[in-house]
């Protein structure tokens, strides 16, 4: 049976995403998957798109992208946390198997470094590490 992995992403900063989401999609390719991706604006409405995805519960493994880049106000303190905490939240109460790749960075710069696939591959990994996590929930089934 074919796992089937949910990409949830933010599209908040496309050109950054555009690459988050390459590099997480070709890591799946590489594995006998099947993948879905929905779209929310925002890193806040990572959790409660997951949380409707969960209640659906037709997906094995998780991936979340996006990206929060410092501003000139404590907003980006409060989406980091709030979204951390709400992704984690779900993780925890529903043993999930997520890969994380919503990156919090203080400027575009750092985004794009983390972002490309050529260089950090944040999309890539976080898709090799839900991968990993359902591997590791099923040893412990």
């Amino acid at each position: 049976m074919t796992d089937r992995v949910l990409i949830i992403e933010a599209r908040y900063y496309n050109h950054i995403n555009d690459m988050l989401l390459d590099g997480a999609r070709k890591e799946l390719a590489r594995h006998d998957v099947t993948e879905t991706v929905i779209t929310v604006p925002g890193a806040l409405e990572i959790p409660a798109a997951l949380n409707f995805a969960i209640t659906k519960g037709d997906f094995d493994a998780f991936v979340v992208l996006g990206c929060i880049i410092r501003g000139e106000t404590t907003h980006y303190d409060v989406v980091q946390n709030e979204s951390a905490r709400g992704v984690y939240q779900q993780v925890l109460e529903h043993d999930l198997a997520l890969g994380n790749a919503i990156l919090t960075v203080e400027n575009e710069e750092q985004a794009l470094a983390r972002a490309d696939t050529a260089r950090k591959n944040k999309g890539g990994e976080a898709a090799r590490a839900a991968l990993e996590m359902l591997k590791l929930k099923r040893q412990f089934q």
